[in-house]
């Protein structure tokens, strides 16, 4: 049975799909690959817009909306990859 994943590994996964798209994609998208649930994806990402990792873009057709990374999101990946690292080094993984 795969390992629940935490909330912190959640909002990592988030994040890492936006960059991976060229730092922004749409909510589909989103919901498709990280596989969470609608209601799950639309509180995590009202959460990662309110402490600026991420910011919602609306595009000229009114209809169509995009995520993109922020530098702080950005930064939150650099951070959770070193603390990976350092566990992992320490066997705690």
């Amino acid at each position: 049975m795969a390992k629940k994943r935490s909330k912190l590994e959640i909002i990592r996964d988030i994040l890492q799909l936006i960059k991976l798209k060229s730092g922004r994609i749409k909510p589909t998208h989103i919901l498709y690959k990280s596989n969470l649930s609608y209601s799950m994806m639309s509180d995590y990402l009202e959460e990662l817009i309110s402490k600026g990792f991420i910011k919602q873009i609306n595009l000229p057709d009114g209809k169509t909306r995009t995520y993109e990374i922020t530098r702080k999101g950005d930064e939150y990946l650099s951070k959770y990859k070193l603390v990976m690292e350092f566990t992992d080094s320490f066997g705690l993984n």
